[in-house]
């Protein structure tokens, strides 16, 4: 008997109670938040000249408003799961994107860079959480045999952010001014307050639920390199991600309208590594999860040979964005890890996701800095890569099922 398929089934309580048109819905009501949360996420990045510029700051400087947003994804992801470990799943869901609303419209509203800083840190408390319950949902209304596509459903509205919301924003923020691009976020945040509302199931915590229930999670060491696998090997996408605005008109010399146009295919590439991650991850899912740590590997090392080219860099931001497809495998592997902490696994899963997201751009705006270029910023995602396959190497080692 595999106790860890066991304990997610404990949490599948209405999958038998909707239809697959209802299910569908489900799930596109939650991707939504997804949509809204990867448009601020990576605009935030996009946007970095303008608020840098408004503010009078330098661009590494200005980065420090993505770590702090990542940072709060760190801090309240797993705090959130902890002291809502009794709350219904919908009453949570609704909750956070309430809160993630208010926070990206004051940080639209940020009369100082200060101000700023503590508005994005506060709209990141919800992100994680958000991310980790909603996961939970949409996988508990499908077989266990499907869970990495019902997980990829989910992370396809931040993929597909990328591709329209990011760019969109981007555009806008640069017609209109960079506030504009977060008060969009606080739109679409409540659009998905509608949505879950409406298709989401009235659900019911189990009598089991409690916080140390899902502290649980702490006590597993498959849990703990799950997540630095994340942690440490998803920092390079963000390295080059967070200054790619800058790379493409300071090293390859285009014009600032083609940097959407680029994000587009980096958005392209999530999408695309997204899907296919969610087939591949239910049929060998720690293969899955080192063939993307090599795929990252190399196409970060490639980043700073194609950056003085638009054609290649394009291609390789392309390839980076497959890379994102980390996200689903890992997601799906916390499940079989976690036993009945599932909600605390979740969500720092994107606790994880951030704490690359905060060291990526940190260390990338070092290397910059340090006086090493742009595109130095593709080898701080290669060391990072290697962080990363070290730890899924430590994992496949140290698990005792040898489960893949």
């Amino acid at each position: 008997m595999d106790v860890r398929a066991d304990a997610f089934d404990s949490v599948q309580t209405t999958r038998t109670k909707l239809t697959p048109r209802q299910v569908n819905l489900v799930h596109f009501a939650l991707a939504m938040g997804g949509f809204a949360i990867g448009t601020t996420e990576f605009a935030a990045m996009s946007l970095l000249p303008y608020f840098a510029a408004t503010f009078g700051i330098s661009e590494p400087h200005a980065g420090y408003a993505i770590s702090a947003y990542a940072l709060g994804v760190v801090v309240g992801a797993p705090v959130i799961a902890v002291l809502a470990a009794k709350w219904s799943r919908r009453m949570l869901l609704l909750t956070l994107m309430m809160v993630f609303a208010v926070f990206n419209v004051m940080t639209a509203l940020s009369p100082t860079y200060g101000s700023m800083v503590a508005f994005r840190f506060l709209s990141g408390i919800p992100h994680g959480a958000y991310f980790g319950v909603a996961m939970l949902v949409a996988a508990s209304l499908v077989p266990a045999n499907a869970r990495s596509q019902a997980v990829g459903r989910v992370l396809i509205g931040l993929t597909i952010a990328t591709v329209i919301g990011v760019p969109v924003a981007t555009w806008i923020g640069q017609a209109l001014g960079w506030r504009s691009g977060f008060a969009i976020v606080g739109v679409l945040a409540a659009l998905t307050v509608s949505l879950i509302w409406f298709y989401v199931p009235a659900d019911q915590p189990t009598k089991e639920a409690s916080m140390l229930r899902e502290l649980g999670a702490l006590k597993r060491s498959q849990v703990w390199l799950t997540l630095a696998i994340g942690a440490i090997g998803f920092g390079g996408m963000f390295a080059v991600y967070s200054y790619l605005s800058s790379t493409l008109t300071d090293v390859t010399h285009v014009p600032s309208y083609v940097v959407p146009i680029v994000l587009v295919f980096f958005g392209a590439g999530m999408t695309v590594g997204t899907y296919v991650t969610g087939r591949l991850a239910d049929r060998a899912l720690m293969p899955t999860v080192g063939g993307l740590l090599l795929w990252s590997l190399v196409s970060l090392a490639l980043f700073p040979f194609a950056a003085g080219n638009i054609y290649a860099v394009t291609l390789v931001v392309f390839m980076i964005g497959c890379g994102g497809g980390l996200g689903t495998a890992l997601q799906t592997r916390l499940m079989d890890v976690a036993g009945e902490a599932q909600t605390l696994a979740a969500a720092l899963n994107h606790s994880a996701f951030n704490m690359a997201n905060a060291l990526g751009p940190w260390l990338g705006g070092m290397a910059i800095a340090g006086g090493y270029g742009w595109t130095s910023t593709g080898w701080v995602g290669v060391a990072l890569a290697i962080g990363g396959l070290f730890f899924w190497a430590l994992s496949l080692l140290t698990d005792g099922t040898r489960r893949a």
